[in-house]
């Protein structure tokens, strides 16, 4: 089994969602000794698209030149590692009531027509086979599913847009009012998906 884990915290070391994140790959681990995880920590830096970038993606793959497939690789390694996990693990805080840029600059570089998205006569249509999606999320002060929350709705419809609908949410909230209790919380949400005992430090 494939592990995909997306990272996009700024912080390294005291990070609630890093910290929950390697709860799910410890406890994946525990469940499929045989599991392969690939780390993206995208705060090791991802390039953002410009107007090179839209040029070459929307010429036909066919039509391209060399420089406008040179320009798309970084971005078809970022679809192909992707595609080929069977589990996706994103690690998102809410920055301002969003994502953060470096997350927000992923998705620009994953949502591709003709790779994981196609038009058709009904509408824009996924692509990418549903699989579990454990979206790791902590908000200082931000009620998740509150109309100040504009973070968790638009990362489900993200992966529903590209045909995956399995998000399985992992939620600490308001950490700013009590850390402890949000991340027991975002544990007890956690079990619901992979039930084990939780080791210290994470609660």
């Amino acid at each position: 089994m494939k592990v995909l884990r997306i990272d996009s915290s700024a912080q390294r070391g005291d990070s609630i969602t890093r910290r929950l994140g390697s709860e799910i790959v410890r406890r994946l681990e525990q469940a499929h000794p045989e599991v392969e995880v690939q780390v993206r920590d995208l705060s090791d830096g991802i390039g953002f698209i410009d107007k090179h970038w839209v040029a070459a993606n929307l010429t036909d793959h066919d039509r391209r030149d060399p420089s406008q497939h040179e320009v798309l690789s970084s971005s078809g390694s970022l679809v192909h590692e992707l595609s080929a996990a069977d589990v996706i693990i994103v690690t998102a805080p809410v920055y301002n009531f969003s994502i953060p840029a470096s997350l927000k600059a992923w998705i620009d570089m994953i949502c591709r027509a003709r790779l994981t998205f196609q038009y058709t006569e009904n509408g824009p249509k996924g692509m990418l086979k549903d699989r579990p999606v454990y979206l790791v999320m902590a908000s200082g002060g931000v009620p998740f599913g509150s109309p100040v929350d504009f973070a968790s709705d638009y990362l489900r419809h993200i992966f529903g847009f590209i045909g995956i609908q399995d998000v399985r949410p992992v939620f600490a909230e308001q950490t700013n009012r009590n850390k402890t209790a949000a991340r027991a919380a975002a544990l007890t949400m956690l079990d619901q998906w992979l039930p084990g005992e939780t080791v210290p430090g994470v609660a």
